[in-house]
This record gives structure tokens, C-alpha cells and sequence, in this order.
């Protein structure tokens, strides 16, 4: 088998530079080791950037997001039991984030390339990645029981943390940061209208909590716990209890409960692999860079990455230049390090830590108070939450 571009996984990542490509007559091939029902329900993020949006309107696959998505102008913030909003289209223009699950839209990328793009392969596990340095590389897979090769121009590792593709680097080529946070998410979905219509983000002395929704009917709430937390060690109740106290404010503001359906941890960490690029080897999302949830730019990051590569290929097939696939690293990473940034501020704002001080808390309240008071400081927030632009 032999393509341009052969793309390993089927997240969002994967599937929407099969996307853009498809449309710039850019001929891939998708390989993907879990089957399409596990693609379809993995639960991930649910927060998309105003570029995202854009991004997959442009790419045809915005019908059912402009139906069924909730778009959100702010965020509230609390801290010592007082809210503040921040108004995203005040402060940035007109930008905005939309609620909409990573499972929805790879659900309405993978109707798209099944029914107009080329091959999408389920339960084709990917076994390495040779020749990254040669003008033909390939990949070698094993699928229906067969080991195979898929020879290609160019590859694309969408595999996510644990995949194959950043393993074909060379060792000396690599460079890796990285921190590991001593708490971890503890997430609930449950069958109950949010308690309030957009997401709020509470830093509490006794650990963090998110209010989010997935559907006017459906609510996503996370809770701060020590990291290697198992969620079946949570009740329901005391899961429901520990939020109300997290949420707490001195008006009449209260929680709604409802049935849990589903539990899990997220553990937290910040990871970068440098370079994003090995000869025909380009790794995008998960698979280069991995940031805490509290920032909401997993899956923006991931949109980013295939955006500046399908951009560099196309550039490439239309003037036969390599110039902006030469630059795919560099453009990348000044994102990539922008949103790891944010989002490490934004954890350590929010998260009190097992050996924080008064003095620790304190400055944590600081730096929200000023949030709340100066509209520069605000802004900031502001900006790098609704996205950074796609070409930074």
C-alpha cells in the first residue's frame, strides 16, 4: 500500500489532517489500533478555541457543532467565596470558546472521511516507523492479522503519548521537558442541568473544582485530589458534598445534584518533545506535547499542529518548496510553549499543593485578585483562553 501521507490515529488530530488534506487533494491513509466504537466514545475534552471552530467549519465539519455546541463568553472565576466573570468577546474582540466533546467531533470527522476521504483503517496497529530520513518512508502494521507496509512520502504521528511514532526519533536528537503534579482530576459526568451556563473554575483551600457541561442536561465537575487517587474510593455523596463545598459563594448561588454515571481520574502533567520533526516524520498533538486540563489546550494544540502541517504540505505540492515543512518545529513549539505556559499559570493559580505554605495561598489569591481588577491582567487570561492565533 502506498499514499503521500500516511497518518498514524484516528483522534482529533489525526482525522482532521486527513481532513485537510482530503481537501487540498492531498491523497492519506489513517491507521488506527482501536476500533471505531472505542474512537467514538473515549471521553476527552470538551472545550474548543474560536480558531478550532473556524477551522472545522472551513474543513465542512461544523453542521452539527454550530447545532448541537454551546457557545460560552466568559468564564467565572471564585475565590474566597466571591465570582468574577470574564467576558471573552469584551476583552478579545468578539472571540468566544464553544462547549462540544472531542468524542462529537471525531464522531462527525470520521463520517466525513468514510464517506469522502481515502482508506480510514480500524484495528490496524501500528508497529514502527522506518526510514524517517529516506524520500519513502513507511510504516509497518499489523491489520486482520496480517502485518503489512504502507509506504509513504510523508508521516504523520497523530498516536498520542504512547504511540510509535515520537519512538523513531533518535535518542540523541530528542529533547524532552517535562513536570508531574502531585494532584490529579477526580471527573464526574452526571445526568443533571448545570448549575450555572457557563464553566466556573473555583480555587478552594481545600483543593480546586470545575464546573462544566457537556449538553444542557449533562454536567461534567471535576474535583482536586491527591495524584493516585482510585475514584471508586468516592461515594457519590461525598463526591457531591466536597463540590458544594468547593463551590461555596456568599449569595444564594447553589449546586444541583443528580445521578453519577460515570467516574475517572485524570492524572496532571506538562510534557514537551523537541523536535516536533524527524526527516518525513511530524509528530501533532498528544504524541509531541501533553499539558494540564486547567487551560483547556489539549485538544487546541493538537488542531494547531495539524493546521501548520497541512499548510506546509499544501505549500509544498504547490510550489514544490519545503520551506514552511522545514519550519513545522519551530512554528509549533512557540504555540506549543505559549499553551503550556498558560496552562501551567493556570494550574498553580488554581491547585493548592500538598506542601503549600499561608504565604503560598496568599499569593495564589493575589494573583486572582488582580485578575479581577485589572482589566490588562484579565485581558491576558482572556486572550490566551479563546486561542492563540493558529500561525503562532
Amino acid at each position: 500500500m502506498r499514499t503521500t501521507v500516511g497518518i498514524i490515529g484516528a483522534g482529533p488530530a489525526g482525522l482532521l489532517l486527513a481532513r485537510l488534506l482530503h481537501n487540498a487533494g492531498i491523497d492519506s491513509v489513517v491507521l488506527e489500533s482501536r476500533d471505531r466504537s472505542y474512537v467514538e466514545h473515549r471521553q476527552r475534552a470538551g472545550i474548543l478555541e474560536q480558531g478550532t471552530v473556524d477551522v472545522l467549519r472551513a474543513a465542512g465539519a461544523g453542521e452539527r457543532l454550530d447545532r448541537e455546541g454551546l457557545r460560552h463568553d466568559g468564564i467565572e472565576l471564585r475565590f474566597a467565596k466571591q465570582r468574577h466573570r470574564v467576558d471573552f468577546p469584551r476583552l478579545t474582540g468578539g472571540r468566544s470558546v464553544t462547549v462540544y466533546a472531542q468524542t462529537e467531533v471525531c464522531k462527525d470527522l470520521i463520517a466525513l472521511q468514510l464517506k469522502e476521504g481515502g482508506p480510514l483503517l480500524f484495528e490496524a496497529e501500528a508497529l514502527a516507523v522506518e526510514g524517517a530520513e529516506s524520500e519513502r518512508p513507511l510504516i509497518r502494521f499489523r491489520h486482520e492479522g496480517r502485518e503489512s507496509v504502507l509506504e509513504c512520502d510523508y508521516v504523520a504521528g497523530c498516536d498520542g503519548f504512547w504511540g510509535v511514532a515520537r519512538a523513531a526519533f533518535p535518542e540523541p536528537l530528542s529533547r524532552v521537558f517535562e513536570r508531574t503534579y502531585p494532584y490529579a482530576w477526580l471527573g464526574i459526568l452526571a445526568d443533571v442541568a448545570p448549575s450555572h451556563d457557563e464553566l466556573v473554575y473555583a480555587r478552594h483551600e481545600r483543593g480546586f473544582a470545575l464546573l462544566s457541561m457537556r449538553s444542557p442536561s449533562v454536567s461534567r465537575l471535576y474535583l482536586q485530589v491527591p495524584a493516585g487517587t482510585d475514584a471508586e474510593d468516592w461515594t457519590d455523596e461525598a463526591i457531591w458534598d466536597e463540590l458544594e463545598r468547593r463551590f461555596e459563594t456568599d449569595d444564594d448561588w447553589r449546586l444541583e445534584r443528580g445521578p453519577i454515571t460515570q467516574k475517572s481520574v485524570t492524572p496532571m502533567r506538562s510534557y514537551v518533545h523537541e523536535p516536533m520533526r524527524h526527516g518525513r516524520l511530524l509528530l501533532a498533538g498528544d504524541a509531541a506535547h501533553i499539558v494540564p486540563p486547567t487551560g483547556a489546550k489539549g485538544l487546541n494544540l493538537a488542531v494547531g499542529d495539524v493546521v501548520t502541517l497541512a499548510r506546509a504540505l499544501v505549500h509544498e505540492k504547490e510550489t514544490g518548496s519545503p520551506e514552511l515543512l522545514d519550519a513545522y518545529s519551530a512554528t509549533c513549539l512557540r504555540r506549543v510553549w505559549q499553551a503550556e505556559r498558560f496552562s501551567y499559570d493556570m494550574t498553580s493559580m488554581l491547585h493548592p499543593g500538598p506542601g503549600d505554605t499561608p504565604f503560598d495561598a496568599r499569593l495564589q489569591l493575589a494573583r486572582l485578585g488582580r485578575i479581577a481588577s485589572s482589566r490588562a491582567a484579565e485581558t491576558d487570561l482572556a486572550e490566551a483562553y479563546t486561542g492563540f492565533p493558529l500561525d503562532a
